[in-house]
């Protein structure tokens, strides 16, 4: 589906939504964020460096939108107590949750699978993949307290077609994509919550850099270039679509 890429999300698409953005201090995280800010939700932004979501913060303040809130919290070392703890935070400040976008990730190395450190694959696994599907565990109570809540994870291409050296980074979107499709079905008699996979294709952003460093990043579309689909994707107009898998820019020639 690309009718989504060329969104055009009227001002008050997320008027009254709360909404959570993991990865939120710089990158696609972050400008996500501030576009859900600037359509009207107030975002909790959840990330690992303080002082990067605190600059976030300011920026969504200056720009008049709701009162952000501030989540610091590491995959790395999180336990399911820290995600019960921040479910139970989020229960008595908001009461509900609209929305959840799992953006954060790490990239670990491009390398031979025979040459993997397997303590770096488990790193990996648990920032892209065991973290995330906990957290969401955690705050499924708040996401079925509210009447249209959308859930996406962050997916890639090599998450739908494997390919060489990716190791844990490939393999953590596989299992990605096929815990949407678990969770989705078993949410689907809700009506009011929905869960799909999103591919941000190739973006100028840091990770971007790391995986392709001799590559041109003018050539990339930024990550403001390519919001329209999050905006889609979180507001109203997506209801309906569950367990699907999005891409938010077309495939590149």
């Amino acid at each position: 589906m690309s009718c989504q890429i060329d969104y055009q999300a009227p001002a008050d698409l997320l008027a009254g939504r709360v909404i959570l953005v993991t990865g939120a201090g710089d990158g696609i995280g972050r400008a996500a964020a501030l576009a859900y800010a600037r359509h009207g939700a107030t975002v909790i932004l959840l990330g690992r460096t303080i002082a990067k979501l605190e600059k976030v913060y300011d920026e969504i303040e200056a720009a008049g939108g709701p009162q952000p809130a501030i989540f610091p919290l590491n995959f790395e070392g999180a336990t399911l107590k820290d995600y019960q703890d921040m479910a139970e935070t989020l229960d008595k400040e908001f009461g509900r949750l609209d929305g959840l976008l799992h953006n954060a990730g790490l990239l670990g190395r491009l390398t031979p699978f025979e040459q993997y450190n397997p303590e770096l694959w488990e790193q990996v696994m648990q920032v892209n993949f065991n973290g995330p599907i906990w957290m969401t565990q955690a705050l499924l109570p708040l996401l079925k307290a509210s009447q249209d809540a959308s859930v996406i994870f962050t997916s890639s291409s090599v998450g739908r077609k494997g390919r060489a050296y990716w190791g844990a980074y490939a393999v953590s979107k596989f299992a990605t994509e096929g815990f949407v499709e678990v969770l989705a079905e078993e949410v689907e008699h809700l009506g009011s919550l929905r869960v799909n996979s999103l591919n941000p294709g190739a973006t100028r952003t840091q990770m971007r850099k790391t995986a392709y460093p001799a590559e041109n990043p003018d050539t990339l579309r930024t990550p403001n270039e390519i919001i329209p689909t999050y905006l889609w994707l979180m507001g109203p107009e997506s209801r309906g679509h569950n367990g699907e898998r999005f891409d938010a820019q077309p495939p590149r020639t």
